[in-house]
């Protein structure tokens, strides 16, 4: 897989826990770093609801919800707070936007991507529905909003975005896999867990948990 200078590739489901805790850690190593303007993000899809074959599992989610606020409190994790019936079915809306905006710029996809996974994660906003979208958006400064709405309407990004999924899917272990352009790649860095009884009826256990791996990432992407 081919990764430019300066990018890091990240396959993930901005419905994934996991991929959210390692990108908002890893952008926050970056800025820490002051790489902010020399290592950019490239967002892929790995589009869980197709791997799995079923909607976004709402028992699942919120059993791995307490576990990955007890890992980052700072992000502010929460159950689900609104009605059931308001519960996104489907995370593809949502990850179109995201590669909608890259159209743009890897810098309003990056945004873009963060806000929609606290919107989902933090404020329980329908990220499915496209006026949440386009709200979500115009909170993100480097986001052409009006270029946003065509692109979605349109649907000119989808194609694009299942394209890079069907050929690289057998490649990406899972959500998130980061593939830097040094040829290394690592799936979920930092941390190792397993589940107790079954996915959805039981709950996920933290083996380890290292966040330091993603200061060791950032130096990487930045080729030092």
């Amino acid at each position: 897989m081919k990764v430019e200078p300066g990018t890091v590739v990240v396959y993930t489901d901005v419905v994934c826990g996991w991929s959210t805790l390692a990108l908002y850690r890893f952008l926050r190593e970056r800025d820490k770093a002051g790489l902010a303007d020399e290592v950019r993000v490239d967002h892929r899809l790995f589009a869980l609801e197709d791997v799995n074959r079923f909607p976004i599992p709402k028992r699942l989610l919120e059993a791995e919800v307490p576990v990955l606020g007890a890992c980052e409190p700072d992000f502010g994790f929460k159950p689900w707070q609104q009605d059931p019936s308001t519960w996104p079915g489907t995370s593809l809306p949502a990850n179109e936007a995201v590669h909608a905006a890259k159209r743009q710029s890897l810098r309003a996809a990056e945004e873009l991507d963060l806000a929609i996974r606290f919107a989902f994660f933090r404020d329980s906003r329908p990220i499915h529905l496209l006026h949440e979208l386009y709200d979500i958006a115009a909170g993100c400064p480097s986001v052409d909003v009006d270029a946003l709405t065509e692109a979605l309407e349109s649907g000119s990004a989808r194609g694009d975005m299942m394209r890079d999924y069907r050929a690289h899917v057998d490649e990406v272990q899972g959500s998130p896999h980061f593939f830097l352009a040094d040829g290394s790649d690592v799936h979920n860095p930092g941390t190792e867990l397993h589940w107790v009884g079954e996915p959805g009826a039981g709950f996920p256990v933290i083996d380890s948990d290292d966040p330091s791996v993603f200061a060791d990432l950032v130096r990487r992407a930045a080729g030092r």
